[in-house]
């Protein structure tokens, strides 16, 4: 779980950042990323029903990904805000390739300091 300051957690926030953030798909992530004026970053993970009609599969979806950004905590760049998009293919896929998925979105989004 992320603590309180690294999330982003208000609709009109989340609203924001899809209206004035900078996208970024690939093929089972979506990234919406929006600079902000605190010096942390916060995150969102969005994942829909669609993806899976098991509760118990999409919040394991979201713990795999919310492991692999805590561990990537230390050296992404500080002040952004970050939304991530599960899309329907991530199903099936194991952690590596959600991890290798993720990277690769930071780097190409500059994320990494």
């Amino acid at each position: 779980m992320f603590n309180k300051k690294n999330r982003v957690t208000k609709t009109k926030e989340i609203e924001n950042i899809f209206k004035n953030g900078k996208s970024f798909y690939n093929d089972i992530l979506g990234f919406k990323v929006l600079k902000n004026e605190i010096k942390n970053n916060r995150f969102c993970i969005i994942i829909s029903a669609k993806v899976s009609k098991k509760a118990v599969v999409r919040n394991k979806i979201k713990r795999q990904i919310r492991a692999i950004i805590i561990g990537e905590k230390n050296i992404l760049r500080n002040d952004f805000d970050i939304v991530i998009i599960v899309n329907k293919n991530i199903v099936g896929r194991d952690f590596s390739e959600i991890k290798n998925s993720l990277n690769s979105a930071f780097k190409k989004l500059n994320l990494y300091a």
